[in-house]
């Protein structure tokens, strides 16, 4: 029975990585064992580490290949819990074991806990067999009692026979025993190991402390992150002292709740696009056949956000999407197995040093396959598909006088709608706070809105005033029924707007003589004019007023002067007084419908389509109302209504536009920006975790934040994909995911509460770009300056390196095609090296990181630049100099492969002992142990088991011969598993 539950807890709980359980530790055993351990969260109750001697094999011809498996049991308890257990070390009878066993601040032991110490003999590690020598048994008790906190223990066989000693010594036992003692005193070894106490700075710098903020226990990456991992081990240096390292992992509430808030902004994009469509009035048979063709393919691309927003609500499952389920269309917005990898080093002398890795399975739409390439072929093909169009246009228009607008005026037209909705916006509100200064009499009020206002009409009235809005607003009145109906109708036959299937596409085509309608009107582009000086004007009259009504504040005595000395002021038009005369609308006729036959039929007068006009006179002061709130009413009722007029009008021509340009390939356009927005929402979602962890690690740099509202975030992503089959196509897609993180601005503001909820981030905006809003805990958010905290948007400049690195690569470099690798990596190189240009000129060199090598930044720019246009076939340098640039230039890294689970724990592993040797002087002859060492026993490990629930990397033997050497994982940690 007791057996049965031990492999009952071994499927349900992995025993070579600690997962926390809710109980806590008496009063006693924290007295006792770790006095001031509250300072740091992370801290293990108990850490100690083993080694062997004189191991004893039943085959004297070979020397064991050992690891050592601790289990651990409290009464009443009566079963062993595995626990954790080493890395194998090989071909040694005295074993000294780089990983500790941890047991956390949760851990469910106390004095009584016995401990069990198992070593196995590995015969074979690709097929796991292995047979136990011997164990030993020790009760927490007498660890903690005995004077040096060390125990020699004889290991005993099944039959009770000596089979060899271990020896077990509690780190954190000995530095609080001895953290008043100088460090010199105190030299000690263990089979050859130094084992030295830590300095006192370790408890007595809250200094320290305060910069390490920890995943498990911060108030802000709590709420983001969850369900770490923790691993620990004992690195010694070259100067014979040691390093202590702490290896996490952790998944992301994020992962779902980005793209549930992701996916409602697109809905809500998407409506408002039906709904310009359905404002834009009534419109001849041809053209409104059009439109609902358009509304259809909305409609239909609306339908499925609404499903997956759904099911994205429905859904219950972890915080993470596992590799496996990769396809699963309802989940296809969610970024694949997103965790943030962190290692946290402290040294001889406690300092503290974190670094942090986002990994992601690559962002790429894998529902939606890859048989026809990805993003940017995609993308190709579709800007190829307009370009014909265009020409095709073009060369049936030639003969007449419609008009075909061209790339550039697409990009204004949407320009233009955007400044219009959020100038009429603010002149809105604007208009609100000088009507309510009016009511209070603030003379200071008064003045500093009207400034405002006027600033924002005027912009929006330059907006308004350019030729692309005046022949756009003459197309549209042309399409009207009305004007159709007003000349010669053409026949069914000789003009129609249709749909045809092209290709698996549908394409819009127009067919006909007059191919779209012939825009010969009587509506001139002076009727346009008069809408937007009639906006300009009404404005000067409210500036008018204002003046005589403080005037009148300021000079009661000189109210009766003649208020004809005003003249109007024509320097808001920009035609001149002598070409156009300003006009003054009635409120009263103000919101007649343009497109109504009294207004637009184009028998009537150029003006019969604006409201009633009369002569722009402001009234003198014998009519001035006593209240100031009375004598503006009714001028700033004019003028809102004015603006939105105006607004409406030159809005509804940029939506025609639009749909004009759109049509043709309406289809293709939906289906490929699904795509994207597939592919973009796990770039963002990642991105926003590098941030938000990046941000809380350098709460208290200065240089770091100086550099953030800048010149912006660095983010570096790096991919290991191939250039072959199947991950062509993810890279294709990954590249411009990358890219569109542009368009992405955050904004760091004040929590509103202490709960979870209230850290998360929320994001706002649309397709043409999104803000992140960063809630932090008050005294967070007074750490930072004064630049972000009034709101500074702050930017992110993405950039991405791709080597690919397993045997599909060495068919793309034999039989294939790198050529897109090439061009990302020449393209990432340019833009690293502009945001350093741009570093230097703006900031000082003290604003990045202290660094151990002697390798300067200018330098290892100029290496990267070599290895990029290097011919090299998997040149992983790449990405080691790419790295380490993001690490020296406060950015941000991530990791990718095709799932974030194989070929990311390789790369991971082995930056986190790069960064060991080159940064923390890790002893080099330990190097290969170490990185062993974390690929068999460390997080990434447990990251497969989170996945596909076994504990082996997706490899094979002869796989590894195709991947460069470092990148291999040990024997015995890979084989053939479901992916």
């Amino acid at each position: 029975m007791a057996g049965g539950r031990e492999r009952g807890a071994r499927l349900q709980r992995p025993w070579s990585v600690y997962r926390a359980n809710t109980f806590e530790l008496s009063n006693e055993m924290i007295g006792l064992a770790l006095a001031g351990n509250s300072q740091d969260p992370d801290e293990p109750v108990l850490e100690f580490s083993v080694a062997c001697t004189e191991l004893v094999t039943p085959a004297l011809d070979r020397k064991p290949n050992s690891f050592v498996a601790a289990s651990c049991t409290t009464p009443p308890q009566a079963f062993w819990t595995k626990h954790a257990q080493t890395e194998v070390i090989e071909g040694t009878s005295n074993p000294i074991f780089l990983s500790s066993i941890a047991f956390f601040q949760e851990s469910n032991i106390n004095q009584q806990t016995q401990v069990k110490l198992a070593v196995y003999d590995v015969k074979d590690r690709s097929q796991g067999t292995m047979y136990m020598l011997g164990s030993a048994l020790f009760p927490v008790k007498e660890l903690l009692q005995d004077k040096n906190h060390r125990l020699h223990l004889v290991l005993r066989s099944a039959e009770n026979e000596r089979v060899g000693n271990i020896n077990v010594v509690a780190w954190q036992m000995e530095e609080k025993r001895d953290q008043r003692t100088p460090v010199a005193r105190l030299p000690d070894t263990i089979n050859g190991r130094t084992v030295l106490p830590v300095d006192e700075s370790l408890t007595e710098s809250m200094g320290v402390r305060t910069k390490y903020a920890s995943l498990c226990k911060d108030t802000l990456l709590r709420s983001v992150f969850g369900g770490t991992m923790s691993r620990m081990y004992r690195f010694p240096t070259t100067d014979g002292n040691h390093l202590r390292v702490l290896e996490q992992m952790a998944e992301s509430v994020l992962s779902l709740n980005i793209p549930r808030q992701y996916v409602k902004l697109l809905l809500e994009e998407d409506a408002a696009r039906v709904c310009e469509l359905e404002e834009l009035g009534e419109l001849s048979p041809c053209w409104e056949n059009l439109r609902r063709q358009i509304v259809s393919q909305y409609q239909t691309i609306i339908l499925t956000y609404q499903e997956t927003l759904s099911d994205l609500n429905d859904y219950r499952g972890p915080s993470f999407k596992a590799s496996n389920l990769k396809a699963e269309r309802r989940l296809e917005f969610m970024p694949t197995n997103l965790h943030v990898q962190r290692m946290r080093v402290q040294d001889e002398l406690g300092f503290d040093h974190t670094y942090d890795v986002i990994t992601i399975g690559a962002p790429a739409a894998h529902c939606q396959g890859f048989k026809n390439n990805g993003l940017r072929k995609l993308i190709q093909k579709f800007e190829e598909a307009k370009k014909h169009v265009y020409e095709e246009e073009c060369s049936a228009l030639s003969s007449s006088q419609s008009i075909v607008y061209i790339p550039q005026d697409i990009v204004r037209a949407k320009e233009i709608i955007a400044h219009i909705n959020t100038l009429k916006t603010q002149v809105s509100y604007y208009a609100e706070r000088l009507s309510r200064a009016a009511k209070e009499r603030s003379a200071n009020g008064l003045e500093r809105t009207l400034a405002i206002l006027a600033d924002k009409t005027r912009q929006l009235v330059t907006v308004c005033d350019c030729k692309l809005l005046a022949s756009a607003i003459q197309a549209l009145n042309a399409a009207r029924p009305e004007y159709i109906a007003s000349k010669a109708s053409p026949s069914a036959d000789s003009e129609q707007v249709v749909l045809r299937n092209d290709q698996d596409t549908l394409l819009a085509k127009w067919s006909g003589r007059n191919s779209r309608s012939s825009l010969h009107a009587d509506w001139h582009e002076e009727e346009w004019e008069k809408v937007w000086l009639n906006v300009d004007k009404s404005l000067e009259c409210i500036i008018q007023r204002v003046d005589k009504l403080l005037q009148k504040e300021r000079r009661p005595s000189d109210s009766s002067q003649d208020s004809t000395q005003t003249d109007q002021q024509g320097s808001a038009s920009k035609k001149g007084s002598g070409k156009t005369r300003a006009f003054w609308i009635n409120p009263g006729s103000i919101l007649q419908e343009p497109s109504s036959p009294s207004s637009s039929s184009p028998s009537s007068s150029p003006s019969s389509s604006l409201p009633a006009l009369c002569s722009a006179c402001p009234p003198g002061p014998d009519q001035e109302p006593c209240e100031w709130s009375e004598a503006l009413y009714p001028l700033l009722t004019t003028l809102t209504e004015c603006v939105a007029m105006m607004s409406d009008k030159a809005k509804k021509s940029m939506v025609f536009l639009l749909m004009q340009d759109g049509a043709p390939t309406i289809a293709m356009d939906l289906t490929l920006q699904y795509r994207r927005d597939v592919v973009f929402c796990q770039t963002l979602t990642a991105l926003i975790c590098g941030f938000i962890i990046k941000l809380r690690n350098c709460l208290r740099d200065d240089g770091f934040l100086r550099q953030l509202y800048t010149i912006g975030l660095l983010a570096q992503f790096e991919s290991l994909l191939s250039t072959y089959g199947e991950e062509l196509g993810m890279l294709e897609d990954m590249s411009v995911g990358i890219m569109d993180l542009r368009n992405v601005t955050f904004k760091v503001t004040q929590a509103t509460g202490s709960s979870a909820p209230d850290m998360l981030p929320v994001i706002t905006g649309n397709r043409d770009g999104f803000n992140v809003r960063i809630p932090l805990p008050g005294t967070m958010f007074d750490a930072l300056p004064r630049e972000i905290q009034n709101g500074m948007l702050l930017r992110v400049q993405p950039v991405l390196f791709n080597v690919g690195i397993n045997e599909q690569q060495t068919l793309a470099e034999k039989f294939g095609d790198t050529s897109l690798q090439e061009i990302i990596n020449l393209e990432s190189l340019a833009r690293l090296n502009s945001y350093y240009e741009q570093f230097k000129e703006v900031l000082p060199e003290d604003c990045l990181p202290r660094s151990r090598s002697q390798t300067c930044l200018p330098e290892l720019l100029r290496f990267l630049g070599q290895n990029v246009h290097a011919r090299k076939n998997k040149n992983v340098d790449i990405l080691w100099q790419a790295a380490e640039i993001c690490r020296r230039l406060n950015g941000v890294r991530f990791t990718s492969c095709k799932s974030a689970k194989d070929r990311t724990a390789m790369s991971v592993t082995l930056e986190q002992c790069l960064i060991l040797q080159h940064e923390h002087g890790m002893a080099p002859q330990v190097f290969t142990q170490a990185l062993d060492c974390m690929r068999s026993e460390g997080c990434r490990r447990e990251n497969t088991m989170k996945n596909i629930g076994s504990r082996k990397y997706a490899f094979n033997s002869l796989q590894l011969k195709a991947f460069p050497k470092h990148y291999r994982p040990p024997d015995g940690t890979f084989g053939k598993v479901e992916t």
